[in-house]
């Protein structure tokens, strides 16, 4: 599975484990698990690891775009790790699409990036 998804602190922080190359189906189980946490929740801190992660197929592009612009307000802060240079630009990109505070940290910089996304 490209997209494993982890529930930390009573489920208002998310994990996204991403790996491989995304297709647009796999954007139905995180659309899914994503909305029913918003539901219970309200906005959510989100941890994307985007270790392994070699990108999106055309489709699964046009998906992201949709599914960020749906929850533009639904984020509260995002963290995104990764190791290549086009993940950072990747994370600047996305910034239009919500009102969050969106950070990118290399992969070695999890705990950097954990403490930074539970900060008030």
């Amino acid at each position: 599975m490209p997209i494993v998804l982890n529930e930390e602190d009573g489920g208002k922080v998310l994990i996204v484990h991403v790996s491989g190359t995304l297709v647009k189906t796999d954007y139905k189980q995180l659309a899914h698990e994503f909305e029913e946490l918003v539901r219970q929740h309200g906005k959510l801190r989100v941890l994307i690891s985007l270790a392994d992660f070699h990108g999106l197929d055309a489709g699964a592009l046009w998906e992201e775009i949709k599914f960020d612009i749906k929850h533009f307000a639904d984020y509260e802060r995002l963290a995104v790790l990764g190791d290549k240079k086009w993940q950072q630009a990747m994370t600047i990109f996305f910034k239009p699409f919500t009102t969050a505070k969106i950070r990118y940290f290399d992969l070695a910089d999890i705990s950097e990036a954990r403490k930074w996304l539970s900060e008030s």
